[in-house]
């Protein structure tokens, strides 16, 4: 948990299991921001009741812009912290997997290895989220610009809602995170236990069904050619969060790779990592074309 003046809650287990991939410890002392932050925030705080005092236009549009850059100047700094904490790794931590980086994600989740990093605000963000969607209300009523939305006619509002909404719903569907050890594989009804193998078929009609295996995918078409129509996903070897088409991904198939149901085949999307787990592996390479023969 990241309060506005220190780290809390697990963080000597995180530094404990993140030590074998050789991610650094993680100490409230080494970061200067926690010293800053609180005096930041205080001084918004302040600013905006001498703002809604003062009563002035010039006043709101410039604290309200002040708060967007440092928010932004925020996501920057945190998205260096990520960064650096998931890519300088020790090169002598016992768990080494070449090409793998473990930045965990600015927002939302992300899946390292057999972990799930999750990344969301708590009652502290949601507020300061608040604060921000209330300035940016004033802003736009002391311009003007709220009175001008709202007087346009009832019809062109509602019609470029259905337009947003439209495009919405014509976004094409991605890969959705795998859930280790809760999600089943369609073909061989196995839970999920090892994410560099997973796979995942997102139908034409937008259903998803996840495998275990890429043989399993492979052998799914076969046995429910009705229902196997659409975008076939394989898991990054490397960066197992990472789902890449299967047309794309390099194939490469070995013994050495212990996959959960015997297919013994690994997804690259990266020519060097391929390389590198081919020859460790003496894999052979194969086509997405020759598994569905």
């Amino acid at each position: 948990m990241i309060y506005p003046s220190k780290l809390d809650r697990d963080v000597e287990i995180i530094n404990g299991l993140n030590h074998y991939i050789g991610m650094a410890t993680l100490h409230t002392d080494d970061f200067v921001e926690f010293k800053v932050l609180p005096y930041v925030l205080a001084f918004f705080a302040l600013a905006a009741l001498i703002v809604a005092i003062w009563g002035r236009k010039r006043g709101a549009v410039i604290l309200f812009w002040g708060f967007i850059a440092f928010s932004l100047f925020a996501m920057v700094d945190f998205y260096r912290w990520n960064y650096n904490y998931g890519h300088n790794l020790d090169p002598n931590a016992p768990i080494q997997v070449p090409g793998m980086a473990y930045q965990p994600p600015i927002f939302g989740f992300k899946q390292l290895l057999n972990f799930g990093a999750y990344s969301f605000p708590a009652s502290g963000g949601l507020l300061y989220i608040l604060s921000g969607v209330l300035m940016l209300i004033v802003v736009l009523r002391e311009t003007g610009l709220l009175a001008k939305w709202l007087s346009r006619k009832p019809g062109k509002v509602a019609a470029a809602t259905v337009l947003l909404m439209g495009m919405a719903a014509c976004t094409a569907p991605g890969p959705k995170p795998v859930k280790l050890h809760t999600d089943t594989c369609a073909f061989c009804k196995m839970n999920i236990s090892d994410l560099r193998f997973a796979s995942q078929l997102i139908t034409n009609k937008g259903r998803y069904y996840f495998f275990d295996d890429i043989s399993c995918m492979a052998a799914f078409p076969k046995e429910n050619p009705a229902a196997a129509e659409g975008q076939f996903y394989v898991a990054d070897f490397c960066q197992p969060e990472v789902f890449i088409p299967v047309e794309e991904a390099i194939l490469v198939k070995s013994e050495g790779f212990r996959s959960p149901m015997a297919g013994n085949i690994a997804g690259f999307s990266s020519t060097d990592s391929a390389a590198i787990y081919t020859a460790k592996y003496e894999a052979n390479p194969i086509t997405w074309s020759t598994l569905l023969q």
